[in-house]
């Protein structure tokens, strides 16, 4: 299986910028797709940003222009480059594989890990 740890969160300012970083290791081939997910207190988990094994990117309306997800396949890792980030972008943030492909979706494995934090504040 896939294990995966992602890091880099912290406060931030808002207008400021973050990047998170999701290293991979152990059956990459099986990977299909990578996204970054968040969840703030009392909110559903929600897709920021995906990536497919062949360069595709899709966002999330709130964050498109604003946020980008990079990738560098020689260190397995994935990133979330975060700009201008605003007071709703906190959240714990998530990394994750996605292994299927159903409808026109792609689907996260059902494994979350601990995530990282993220906070925009003053």
């Amino acid at each position: 299986q896939v294990q995966l740890v992602a890091f880099g969160g912290g406060l931030v300012q808002p207008g400021g910028s973050l990047r998170l970083s999701c290293a991979a290791s152990g059956s990459i081939f099986s990977i299909i797709a990578m996204g970054w997910y968040r969840q703030a207190p009392a909110k559903q988990r929600e897709l920021v940003a995906g990536i497919t094994s062949g360069g595709s990117k899709n966002y999330a309306d709130s964050v498109k222009g604003r946020f980008a997800i990079p990738r560098d396949n020689a260190k397995n890792t994935v990133y979330l480059q975060m700009n201008s980030m605003k007071p709703e972008d906190t959240a714990v943030y998530y990394c994750n594989v996605e292994l299927t492909y159903i409808s026109g979706r792609y689907y996260p494995r059902d494994s979350w890990g601990q995530g990282t934090q993220v906070t925009v504040s003053s």
